[in-house]
């Protein structure tokens, strides 16, 4: 019997693949995605939106973050480098005073959002969640648009934990951004 070693993917290894696709490594494995469809953009861009202005800018809200859309993350994992790519992230400003001008972050954001599709709901819930709990990621968000809800995972002795859950019509306050409410409704409109 033979054995087969699997070949590592490696950083450059991304550099290959067409621009129509979107790929992240988690422990030595590439996953390669199309990019999102329609109601994955939606509730990501009206998330942005709402999340930005009381949380990025002050404006009617704490203020105080630094949140990014689909910002790329690299942890190294002991043998060579996580690549993430969250649907969206957000330090505290405390943590990152300014946004360094780099292609990949390497501190972990204090929060972070998935928006689950048909094909990535098994890397986002299972593969990346255990990346994120190794970096310390306090809060991860799930949501999901096709049967609309929104969980918030707290990270609670080195384990997500299901703190929130929000669904369809719901006007959420949900954890860190609990400050404001969000109107689910608007994450799932057409």
């Amino acid at each position: 019997m033979v054995a087969v070693q699997k070949v590592r993917a490696r950083l450059e290894d991304r550099l290959e693949l067409p621009n129509n696709v979107n790929s992240e490594i988690i422990d030595g494995e590439m996953f390669v995605q199309p990019r999102p469809a329609s109601r994955h953009a939606i509730a990501n861009s009206v998330l942005t939106m709402r999340l930005g202005p009381p949380f990025r800018f002050g404006d009617d809200g704490p203020g105080g973050w630094v949140l990014l859309a689909e910002p790329e993350l690299h942890f190294a994992n002991g043998i060579d480098t996580d690549v993430l790519i969250p649907d969206m992230a957000g330090w505290r400003r405390e943590r990152m005073p300014e946004v360094p001008h780099v292609a990949a972050f390497t501190l972990a954001p204090d929060w972070l959002c998935e928006v689950l599709s048909p094909s990535t709901a098994r890397i986002d819930r299972k593969l990346k969640l255990g990346v994120y709990a190794r970096e310390k990621v306090g809060y991860v968000w799930i949501i999901d648009p096709l049967i609309q809800t929104l969980e918030v995972l707290k990270l609670v002795d080195a384990v997500y934990t299901v703190h929130q859950v929000f669904t369809h019509e719901d006007i959420a306050r949900a954890e860190p951004f609990d400050a404001i409410e969000l109107a689910l409704s608007e994450l799932w409109a057409r």
